[in-house]
C-alpha cells in the first residue's frame, strides 16, 4: 500500500492501535486495513525490585502510555505528513498474570505485584488443593489469598483486583473487564460457561468467610469477554491521557485487554488445537492448545485459554534471556575497555552464533538463569550461577551454548509433562521475542529442546503489539468471522514461515545438559541460601 492511501486511512480514522505493556518496553503499533503495521512507538522501562516486591510504578504506567504514543505519533507525522486524530479500535495488552488492587476511587492500595514475585507459594498450594486445580504463584488470586493471610490493612477498602491490562484498559476506558486470556490468569476459567468457575468462586468464598469482608470475589474482579466483544469505548479521560497535546478525539472502540500470552498467540497464529507458540525473552513461556483436558492437575502446567476460549496448556518460568543478556554485556565492557567499539546487535549475533559451534551437550558446563526465584523448581528466589568442574571443556563456544540452554531448561520441566506424560500431540511450534533475533540461532536451541520443528513466521517480530492490535481490529470488524477464520484469511493468509526441524544429534545433546541441570538443582540451592 502507498502512502498515499495510508494517509487517507488514517485520516479517514480507519487505522487500529495496539498497545502492550511488556517486562522492558512499552510498544505502540499502528496497523492499516490491511492489517499491516505503519507506525510505531516505544519507551523503555525496568522492573524494581521494592522491600521484597517485583513492581512497576503505575505512574510511570501513565508516562509510558504518553510517551509511546507520542512517539508513534511523530512516526506518523514524518512519515505520511499528517496528524493522527482519530483511531477505529484499540487493544490494550499488558504481562498477564499479577496483582493490582484498587479502591472505589481506582487509587493505588498496594504495589502492583508482577508475575515475577514468588512470595504465594503456601498460598498456591493451598488453593491447588482446595480446587483440585492447578494455581500458579504469579496468579491473581493467589496473592489475594496472600495479603488475606497477612492481614493486610488494604482489603478493608478493596474496590477492584485486576491485572496490568485490565488496569489501563479502565483507564481509558473506565470499563472494569478483562479479556479471557487475562482472566485465566486471574482465576480458574470454565470452558464451558467461559466465564470464572463458580463451583470455584463459591469455595473461595467460604474458605475466607471469616475474614468477614464486605465484598465477595466475584464483585472485585473484572468481567470475562471474548475476542470480538466490544468492550467500551476511549473516554475523553483516556485520549488526553494518551495524548497530551489533545489531537486525539475520544470515541475509539475498545477490544477486551488481553494478557501477553494471548496476544503472542495472535501474532503466532496459533490458537487451535495442537498448535503451539513459546514466547522467549526476560521470560519465557510455552502455550500449546490443548485437543482434550488434561488427566490430572500438575502443578508445573497453567490452564489458561486463547482469546477465543479454548483451553491452554501453559509452561512458564520467569527466566530467560536476562543472565545472558548481562554476561553479553560484561563482554562488551572487556572490548571497550580494550580500546575497541561494537554494536551492541552485532555483539549478540557473533556470541550467539558461536554457540552453534559448541558441544551438543556443552562440553560439561553448566549454568542456572535464575535472576529471580523459579516456581517449577521450587525457587522463591534466585542466584545467577555459572558452573564447570575441571575436567569441562571450557571454550567461548559452549559457555555460550550453556547460556542459551538454561535459559530453557526450567520450561523443559513443563514440555516433559505434556509430551511424554500426556502425550499431547503438537504439530510445530511457533516461536517469538527477543530469543530469536539472531537469524536461526534461537530457532535451532529451541527445536532442540521441543523435539519439534520451530517455524519463525515473517511477523514474529511484531510481537504482542501487533497481536492486540489485530484484536482490535476484529473487534471492530464488520464481517464476523471465527477470530481463526479471521486470522487465516485477513492476516497470515500471505506471510512467509522459516522451519527449523531438530537433528537428533542436538535432541540428545540438549537431554544430556537438562540432566545435568536437574541433578544440580542443590547446587543452585546452596547459592540461594547463602548468598540471596
Amino acid at each position: 500500500m502507498d502512502k498515499e492511501s495510508i494517509k487517507n486511512i488514517i485520516n479517514n480514522g480507519n487505522s487500529v492501535l495496539g498497545i502492550e505493556l511488556g517486562s522492558t518496553r512499552i510498544k505502540a503499533i499502528l496497523i492499516d486495513t490491511n492489517n499491516n503495521p505503519i507506525a510505531s512507538g516505544n519507551f523503555d522501562w525496568e522492573n524494581s525490585f521494592i522491600e521484597g516486591i517485583w513492581t512497576y510504578s503505575l505512574d510511570e504506567v501513565k508516562i509510558g502510555l504518553s510517551t509511546c504514543f507520542s512517539n508513534l505519533k511523530k512516526e506518523v507525522e514524518r512519515k505520511y505528513g499528517t496528524t493522527l486524530h482519530k483511531i477505529k479500535s484499540i487493544g490494550i495488552s499488558a504481562m498477564m498474570h499479577g496483582f493490582i488492587a484498587v479502591d472505589k476511587n481506582n487509587n493505588l492500595l498496594t504495589p502492583f505485584r508482577t508475575w515475577r514475585n514468588n512470595i504465594t507459594s503456601d498460598q498456591s498450594k493451598r488453593l491447588t488443593n482446595l480446587f483440585d486445580y492447578p494455581i500458579p504463584q504469579r496468579w491473581s488470586i493467589s496473592h489475594l489469598l496472600y495479603s488475606i493471610d497477612n492481614n493486610e490493612e488494604f482489603l478493608k477498602e478493596l474496590d477492584y483486583v485486576s491485572t496490568l491490562s485490565s488496569y489501563v484498559h479502565r483507564l481509558l476506558s473506565g470499563e472494569k473487564v478483562v479479556g479471557i486470556g487475562d482472566a485465566s490468569g486471574m482465576f480458574p476459567i470454565d470452558i464451558n460457561t467461559l466465564d470464572y468457575n463458580q463451583i470455584m468462586i463459591n469455595k473461595f468464598d467460604n474458605y475466607i468467610i471469616k475474614n468477614k469482608y464486605n465484598w465477595k470475589l466475584k464483585d472485585i474482579l473484572p468481567k470475562v469477554l471474548l475476542a470480538g466483544d466490544k468492550a467500551g469505548i476511549l473516554s475523553n479521560f483516556g485520549a488526553s491521557l494518551l495524548d497530551v497535546d489533545g489531537d486525539l478525539k475520544s470515541g475509539s472502540i475498545m477490544c477486551a485487554p488481553e494478557g501477553d500470552a494471548a496476544t503472542g498467540m495472535v501474532a503466532t497464529n496459533s490458537i487451535i488445537p495442537r498448535t503451539g507458540n513459546v514466547s522467549a525473552g526476560t521470560s519465557v513461556f510455552s502455550m500449546v492448545v490443548l485437543e482434550k483436558e488434561l488427566s490430572k492437575v500438575y502443578e508445573e502446567i497453567d490452564l489458561v485459554a486463547t482469546p477465543d476460549g479454548k483451553l491452554v496448556a501453559m509452561a512458564h518460568t520467569n527466566n530467560c534471556t536476562s543472565d545472558y543478556d548481562s554476561w553479553i554485556k560484561l563482554f562488551k565492557q572487556v572490548i571497550e575497555n580494550s580500546g575497541f567499539s561494537i554494536k551492541t546487535s552485532k555483539l549478540y549475533d557473533d556470541l550467539l552464533n558461536i554457540a552453534l559451534k559448541g558441544e551438543t551437550d556443552c562440553g560439561g558446563l553448566l549454568s542456572y538463569n535464575y535472576v529471580s526465584g523459579e516456581h517449577v523448581t521450587g525457587f522463591s528466589k534466585g542466584a545467577p550461577l555459572f558452573v564447570k568442574t575441571v575436567d569441562s571443556n571450557f571454550n567461548l563456544a559452549n559457555f555460550m551454548r550453556t547460556q542459551l540452554y538454561s535459559s530453557l531448561c526450567s520450561m523443559k520441566v513443563g514440555l516433559n509433562i505434556l509430551f511424554k506424560d500426556e502425550e499431547v500431540k503438537l504439530d510445530y511450534i511457533n516461536g517469538h521475542g527477543g530469543f530469536f533475533k539472531t537469524l536461526g540461532v534461537g530457532q535451532k536451541i529451541m527445536a532442540s529442546a521441543f523435539n519439534a520443528p520451530c517455524a519463525i513466521l515473517s511477523t514474529a517480530g511484531e510481537g504482542g503489539a501487533w497481536g492486540i492490535a489485530l484484536l482490535a481490529a476484529y473487534c471492530s470488524s464488520k464481517v464476523k468471522k471465527t477470530l481463526s477464520d479471521f486470522l487465516n484469511e485477513e492476516v497470515f493468509d500471505k506471510s512467509k514461515v522459516d522451519i527449523i526441524n531438530p537433528k537428533e544429534e542436538d535432541v540428545e545433546g540438549f537431554n544430556i545438559f537438562f540432566e545435568r541441570f536437574i541433578k544440580g538443582l542443590p547446587i543452585e540451592r546452596a547459592a540461594v541460601d547463602i548468598l540471596a
